[in-house]
C-alpha cells in the first residue's frame, strides 16, 4: 500500500503543478494586456500604469509566477480587482455554499443510481429494465438547467413549498439556519443530481450484470446463497471500480460545473463568483478560482484511487 500511496501522491502534486503553470499561461501571457482587458479602451495611460503596477505586470513573466504560487502556499492571495478584498476570503465565503450543494448533489446522485442501476441489472430484460433504462435515456439527453428551471415552476411557483432562490445562509445571525440552508440547497442538487444519476444507473448495470456472468457468482449460488445475498455481498463490491470511475468525475464536474444552476437559483456560490467575476473582468479572482477547481478535481481523482485500492486489493498489489 506505500509504494502505491507515493505513486499517487507524486502524481497528485505533479498534476497540479502542471496545472498552476496552464493556469497561468493561459490569463497572463496570452497576447494583450490584462489591465487594458479589465478597464477597457477608454482607460487613460495613466491608469493603465497604475493597474500595471498593482497586478505586478511591470515585472517578468517568471516572478510573477513565483510570486502567485508563493502566495497560495502561503495562503496569501491577492486582492480582487471589483471587491478589493482578497480572494481567499471571497472563495470561503462561496465555498460555504458549493461544497454543501455540490456534497449533497453527489449523495442524491449516488443513492439514486446505486438503487435503480442494480434494480435494473436484477430485472434484466424485464419492464423494470426497460423503464429504468428509458428514464435515464431521458435524464442525460435534458440539461440539468431545464430540470432546474422545472423544478422552480413545480415547487416554488405552483406548489409554493419552497422559494424559487437565493440562499438565507446557515446561522441566524444571517438571517437563516441549518435547515433554512438546506432547504434552500435542495431543489438545486436535485436539478445538479438527476442527470449525474441518470448516467451513473447506466454504468451501474452493465457493470452489475458483467459480474453476475462471472464464476465466482455462479459459485456462490451454488453454494446456497439467494440471488440478492450474492448480488449484494458479492456482485456489488466487485462492480464498484467503474462506478468509482464515474462518480469521482460527476463530484469533480458537480464542483466546476454548477455555474449554470448557481446563476437560476440565484445562489451566492463559486459558480456565481466566477461568473461575476468574468463579467467584471476580474481576472485575479478568475486566475484563482481555476485553480482551486483544478486542486480539488485533482484532489478527487487522488481519492477515488485509493478508494480502488482498498476496494480491489489487487491493485495495491500490481
Amino acid at each position: 500500500m506505500g509504494p502505491f500511496l507515493l505513486k499517487r501522491l507524486a502524481t497528485f502534486f505533479i498534476t497540479l503543478a502542471v496545472a498552476s503553470v496552464v493556469v497561468f499561461a493561459v490569463l497572463e501571457l496570452l497576447p494583450g494586456n490584462a489591465a487594458q482587458v479589465i478597464l477597457g479602451d477608454t482607460a487613460t495611460p495613466e491608469t493603465l500604469a497604475a493597474l500595471n503596477t498593482r497586478l505586478g505586470l511591470d515585472r517578468a513573466p517568471l516572478a510573477r509566477y513565483g510570486e502567485w504560487v508563493g502566495g497560495l502556499l502561503r495562503l496569501e492571495t491577492a486582492r480582487s480587482i471589483s471587491y478589493d478584498t482578497p480572494t481567499a476570503e471571497l472563495i470561503g465565503e462561496r465555498l460555504r455554499v458549493t461544497l454543501p450543494l455540490a456534497l449533497l448533489a453527489m449523495t442524491l446522485s449516488v443513492v439514486l443510481a446505486l438503487a435503480l442501476g442494480v434494480y435494473a441489472a436484477a430485472h434484466h430484460n424485464r419492464a423494470g429494465d426497460v423503464g429504468v433504462m428509458a428514464a435515464s435515456q431521458l435524464g442525460i439527453a435534458i440539461p440539468n438547467f431545464w430540470f432546474a428551471i422545472l423544478l422552480i415552476l413545480v415547487f416554488a411557483v405552483k406548489l409554493q413549498w419552497v422559494g424559487a432562490g437565493g440562499f438565507p445562509g446557515w446561522t441566524e445571525d444571517d438571517g437563516g439556519g441549518p435547515w433554512q440552508g438546506l432547504g434552500a440547497l435542495a431543489l438545486p442538487a436535485l436539478a445538479l443530481a438527476l442527470v449525474q444519476a441518470a448516467i451513473l444507473a447506466r454504468v451501474t448495470r452493465s457493470a452489475v450484470l458483467e459480474v453476475m456472468r462471472e464464476d465466482f457468482v455462479r459459485t456462490a449460488r451454488a453454494k446456497g446463497l439467494s440471488r440478492r445475498q450474492a448480488l449484494w455481498r458479492h456482485v456489488l463490491r466487485n462492480a464498484m471500480i467503474p462506478v468509482l470511475t464515474v462518480a469521482g468525475l460527476q463530484f469533480a464536474n458537480l464542483l466546476t460545473g454548477t455555474i449554470v444552476v448557481e446563476n437560476v437559483f440565484v445562489l451566492p456560490g463559486v459558480g456565481r463568483l466566477v461568473f461575476q467575476a468574468v463579467s467584471n473582468r476580474d481576472l485575479v479572482v478568475v486566475r484563482d478560482v481555476v485553480m482551486l477547481l483544478a486542486g480539488m478535481v485533482v484532489a478527487v481523482n487522488f481519492v477515488v484511487d485509493v478508494l480502488y485500492a482498498l476496494i480491489d486489493p489487487r491493485l495495491r498489489h500490481a
